[in-house]
């Protein structure tokens, strides 16, 4: 796959960038390995600093990363500006909370002494995906950075700019060279990198292949592995939730970022009691949206992020109709120019269909019309991913024992799932494992060492 900018609004080449030669790889791991023998010893103030700084600049030009992040992957100008703000508050978490998060903990035991101290490993590959350029490098960068690890970033192909921005904002906040380090390489010279000795861990947000894949070649290795992979969230709404807090939640939570995240509310599951009036207003509000430049505040529709995008989601959709699935409303791609498909209401999905079994990565809501809780329940779990839901119901109690009952990383109630920093991302089941942000984010790549006082 060719390194390069194409702007999804018209399908231009916008600029291309060379993949680096092993000269240059052998010469950038050495950089990183020499700077973590460095950074590993220095004081986690002194890391926080650094982290406050880059969140510093990166509000200071939240226009012009948002821009960028609209150029190169297609989402909506006042979207892109948010996840520049979710990053910054990313990196300012760990920077106020980090030191608290490497505190020694003590461990009770009979007789003398002992406490686990966390210490850093290395250098860390971040495989990051196209569809948050910035706030998924951030999530394995910030607390890595903290705890005393050096990160290099191999990013998705087709969102450079971004990726090599990160890398001139760590610079421009202070962090001596390989700290962090882009890459520009193919995913496939992942598996090679993995043997070299100074690359201590890895992580990887994708698909279940890539993931798959680096898994693989982690393993093989010893390499410890954090894995976010793909979902397919549900989205349960029971008879007595609020119906207009669901309904405007679930817009939020299937259509944002145009439907290309892998927490998007992907199967929404309504009671029957309900169900008829849900869906109106569902239909409502994503009608006679306006379709456009995704740099213009008033459009609502942007383009996907590529025209491969855009035939794999309209591939998936004929196929699931063709299979007596129906469309409410959308089903097609916009006949314009650019990445464009039409927002989308598919029913009527029985099991075995496309769209019932697979990730549908697009503008694409599943509509089911279910009997009961326990209905709703056993569809939820019926899949082979795990990484988020939701429950919308007035009864909390009610909507934490369904919670509980859901083969799900995360479940969120009466909200659309979103990220902060101070709460566990991760999941289960063919949706990856290891988690991510909150104290637990920080653990993942450090060595929790014992260390025991005899009496």
């Amino acid at each position: 796959m060719a390194i390069q900018t194409v702007n999804p609004y018209n399908n231009k080449v916008v600029q291309t960038f060379e993949e680096i030669s092993d000269e240059t790889l052998e010469d950038k791991i050495a950089a990183a390995h020499k700077a973590y023998h460095s950074w590993k010893k220095s004081d986690v103030k002194d890391r926080s600093k650094l982290l406050f700084e880059v969140a510093e600049i990166m509000r200071s030009r939240k226009r012009e990363l948002a821009e960028l992040i609209t150029l190169e992957m297609g989402k909506l100008i006042a979207q892109s500006e948010s996840e520049i703000e979710m990053c910054a508050s990313v990196y300012e978490y760990y920077a106020k909370h980090g030191e608290t998060f490497l505190e020694d903990k003590p461990v009770e035991t009979t007789g003398g002494k002992a406490f686990v101290r966390y210490s850093p490993i290395g250098i860390i590959l971040a495989i990051e995906p196209w569809n948050y350029p910035f706030n998924q490098v951030a999530r394995l960068t910030a607390p890595n950075i903290i705890a005393g690890n050096v990160v290099m970033l191999k990013h998705a192909s087709n969102v450079p700019q971004c990726a090599q921005m990160i890398q001139t904002i760590f610079e421009e906040a202070g962090a001596a060279a390989g700290i962090f380090t882009n890459l520009y390489l193919a995913g496939t010279r992942i598996a090679k990198l993995a043997e070299d000795p100074r690359i201590c861990g890895m992580s990887l947000t994708g698909s279940e292949a890539a993931g798959s894949s680096m898994a693989e070649a982690a393993g093989k290795n010893l390499k410890k592995s954090v894995l976010e992979l793909g979902g397919s969230d549900a989205f349960i709404v029971l008879e007595d939730a609020d119906l207009e807090l669901a309904v405007e939640k679930a817009v939020l939570g299937r259509f944002g970022n145009t439907g290309q995240a892998c927490t998007s509310a992907k199967r929404i599951i309504v009671v029957e009691a309900i169900a008829d009036e849900f869906l109106e207003k569902f239909k409502a509000k994503i009608t006679n949206l306006k379709v456009g430049d995704p740099i213009d505040p008033e459009t609502k529709i942007g383009p996907m992020v590529s025209e491969d995008a855009v035939k794999t989601i309209e591939k998936q959709v004929n196929d699931t109709i063709k299979e007596g699935a129906k469309t409410i409303i959308g089903g097609k791609r916009i006949d314009r120019e650019g990445a464009f498909f039409e927002f989308t209401i598919l029913t009527d999905i029985k099991p075995g269909m496309t769209a019932y079994k697979e990730e549908l990565f697009g503008p694409v809501a599943s509509f089911y019309k279910v009997k009961d809780e326990a209905a709703a329940i056993a569809l939820a779990n019926d899949t082979t991913f795990g990484l988020g839901g939701a429950v919308f119901s007035k009864d909390t109690n009610r909507a934490i024992n369904v919670a509980s009952q859901m083969d799900t990383g995360m479940i969120f109630i009466n909200e659309s799932l979103a990220s902060r920093p101070d709460l566990p991302f991760g999941g289960t089941k063919r949706s990856g494992y290891g988690r991510e942000l909150s104290a637990l984010g920080i653990e993942e790549f450090v060595n929790k060492k014992l260390i025991r006082i005899a009496d």
